[in-house]
């Protein structure tokens, strides 16, 4: 945690958030939604293979959220504090979910064998490569609902907090 910090604090320091902030402004069409829905897949594509990104104080707060208030003032707007409150649970919500889901598909990692631990003390047996291949639909499908979810309240919170979608 400590090194997380640092680093983080070093790279804020140094512009990470303005930078992350200026690449998205230039892409058209970026929402907040849009950028979550995007590191979720990210996340999900990762946490399948048991790689960690950071977290909500290693990537969301410093990278992921200014992206999310760049994407609203590309648009000519200025962020709203009660939706970007709703953007930070929407971020927080979205790595929860998806490490949650994909870090069962590591056969080797915590997640499985935490499973089949428990498993094997109510007296079932389990093989972890089957295991996977009952988690991928549900991790998928989780993943999906949420996207699709988070699509819709971002649509809900664009026309609330700036109009049509924004400008």
């Amino acid at each position: 945690f400590i090194v997380v910090m640092l680093a983080t604090g070093t790279l804020e320091r140094n512009g990470l958030k303005q930078a992350s902030a200026a690449l998205i402004s230039k892409i058209k069409g970026a929402t907040p939604g849009a950028i979550i829905n995007a590191y979720g897949i990210l996340r999900t594509f990762f946490g399948a293979f048991n790689v960690g990104l950071g977290g909500v104080a290693g990537f969301i707060r410093p990278v992921v959220i200014p992206m999310c208030e760049g994407a609203i003032t590309s648009k000519g707007e200025t962020p709203n504090p009660e939706h970007m409150e709703s953007v930070k649970g929407m971020a927080g919500a979205i790595d929860n979910i998806t490490w949650f889901f994909a870090q069962v598909l590591v056969v080797g990692g915590s997640g499985a064998l935490l499973v089949q631990g428990t498993l094997k003390d109510l007296g079932y047996t389990s093989d972890l490569v089957a295991m996977v291949g009952y988690e991928l639909p549900v991790c998928i499908v989780a993943v999906i609902v949420t996207i699709v979810y988070y699509t819709i309240l971002d649509r809900h919170d664009m026309k609330k907090y700036y109009g049509k979608g924004g400008k």
